[in-house]
């Protein structure tokens, strides 16, 4: 059985991405491979298939892998409910809160989770295709490490360090990473992954020469830049639009200070007839045909945030000249009249008037509720599949307009009285083609255009994989996996 672990110079150096790309070049190859992330800090999470919750990257990389999403694949998510304190879950169920400084010693504690799970997939998995988090040569948190190289050397394991070009300074990344790491770590490092080149690799090729003779490990090859490549961001922001129809309905996002799960709207962002802007701190509120309010982590302070904005004027208005509003999850709860969380759970305990826009109340308890669900919304029947991930517990009269009527026999959600306002607690609601083409509909958009979310998402990884096999040393990496490398090149760019 085999682990290889990718890691990076910085975050956002194409981790995520080369790990989904390898995982779906081995299943090309007939090598079974299941991802793996020790830790991961986001809030854009998923729902396994065994009633927990990862982060969303490690969900993709599964399918990646033609695999349901395990809560094995990724032991500790930690999702940021302040500057210096986070939310700690531990084979997807939340287990406590803690800051910074406590969750440093907690470390010791979180590890071994990890290395049951690694456990248990190398037991089941010929590779084990493993992600790193941020940078392992952040000084001040090596000590105890559980995300880097810290996981690395307890498993003995190969490490690929990937840096981004196009960020500027990519051998001082590499060399550097490389100089601050112990001799043993530097040891563990097999190659390096150059990602987001543009031009002429020939330009490139003096400094390739130059970091093998500095460092005498190899380039494993040089991956180009692609600007329309598609996969969903950990935390991030993804503000890239496809290309647009002539008409097109007008949907703005506020950019909550905890916004989570924004990566449901992305199929927005990608749909031809759909203008999704995120409006930031400090942005005005432009007019639009509909808003959605995010999910989030913090719900009362992030209303608050909205409230300070203007954003209870500016929807109030929008709202009174006929505009429609959409909430989900965290979204929903802020459009009622309070939310309380009398245990602490986001914040300070204590209650929030809400925006007095739908009769109903929320309350936070201590058990999150996670589910994989499928349904139909009240708009048109139209079949929903989605997931949930929430504290709240929602009671009130305008529950009993659902918005979607569950396969269990729940309903969830409100439509209200004027058909103006949806709310749910579904996440992935703009995935489906039919669930999303109705809500479209409802909020104006005509002749709509259907769009397949998930097979956009499979056409990337595949594309992905196409470039592992173009751009990468194909036999130096079957051999890091432990696999046969007979009729592969070494060639890499």
């Amino acid at each position: 059985m085999t682990t290889l672990m990718v890691q990076g110079t910085t975050s956002d150096a194409g981790k995520s991405t080369l790990v989904t790309a390898l995982c779906r070049w081995l299943i090309r190859q007939g090598v079974a491979v299941v991802p793996f992330k020790p830790q991961n800090m986001a809030l854009n999470s998923a729902v396994t298939a065994d009633g927990g919750e990862i982060g969303r990257a490690q969900a993709v990389q599964a399918q990646a892998c033609g695999l349901a999403p395990h809560t094995d694949m990724n032991p500790v998510l930690l999702k940021p409910n302040s500057d210096t304190g986070a939310q700690v879950i531990i084979h997807g169920r939340a287990v406590t809160s803690m800051n910074a400084v406590a969750y440093h010693d907690y470390k010791a504690i979180a590890m071994q989770a990890v290395l049951a799970s690694h456990q248990r997939l190398t037991a089941a998995y010929p590779v084990v295709m493993v992600e790193g988090a941020g940078s392992p040569a952040e000084i001040n948190l090596r000590a105890g490490d559980i995300a880097n190289m810290g996981f690395a050397e307890a498993v003995d394991c190969p490490v690929l360090l990937i840096a981004d070009i196009n960020r500027g300074g990519v051998f001082a990344h590499l060399v550097g990473t490389l100089e601050l790491l112990s001799p043993s770590e530097q040891a563990r490092v097999q190659g390096f992954v150059i990602n987001r080149f543009r031009g002429d690799i020939a330009l490139l090729q003096p400094g390739l020469d130059w970091l093998e003779a500095r460092t005498g490990k190899p380039v494993i090859g040089v991956l180009p830049y692609v600007t329309d490549l598609h996969l969903e961001a950990e935390d991030g922001l993804d503000r890239r639009q496809a290309a647009k129809a002539e008409r097109v309905l007008k949907v703005i996002v506020p950019v909550l200070p905890r916004i989570s799960n924004h990566t449901d709207f992305d199929p927005l962002r990608l749909h031809p007839q759909v203008d999704l802007q995120f409006i930031g701190p400090g942005e005005p509120v432009p007019d639009a045909d509909l808003i959605i309010l995010p999910g989030s982590k913090s719900v009362r302070s992030d209303l608050a945030y909205l409230r300070k904005a203007g954003w209870e004027q500016a929807i109030s208005r929008h709202l009174r000249y006929g505009g429609k509003l959409v909430g989900i999850c965290g979204g929903l709860q802020m459009l009622g009249e309070r939310v309380d969380d009398p245990l602490g759970l986001e914040g300070p305990a204590g209650s929030s008037p809400g925006l007095g826009l739908l009769s109903f109340v929320t309350e936070l308890e201590a058990d999150k509720q996670l589910r994989n669900v499928t349904g139909q919304l009240s708009l048109e029947d139209a079949p929903v599949s989605g997931y949930e991930i929430h504290a709240g517990v929602t009671r009130g009269a305008a529950l009993a307009h659902p918005a979607v009527r569950l396969a269990d026999g729940r309903w969830d959600g409100a439509i209200s009285a004027d058909g103006q306002i949806f709310c749910t607690y579904l996440h992935g609601l703009f995935e489906s083609p039919q669930s999303s083409s109705a809500l479209l509909r409802w909020a104006g958009l005509t002749d709509v255009q259907a769009v397949d979310y998930h097979a956009l998402r499979e056409f990337d990884i595949e594309r992905l994989a196409d470039l592992v096999e173009r751009h990468l040393d194909t036999t130096r990496l079957l051999q890091l996996c432990g696999q046969p490398a007979q009729g592969h090149r070494t060639c890499c760019n």
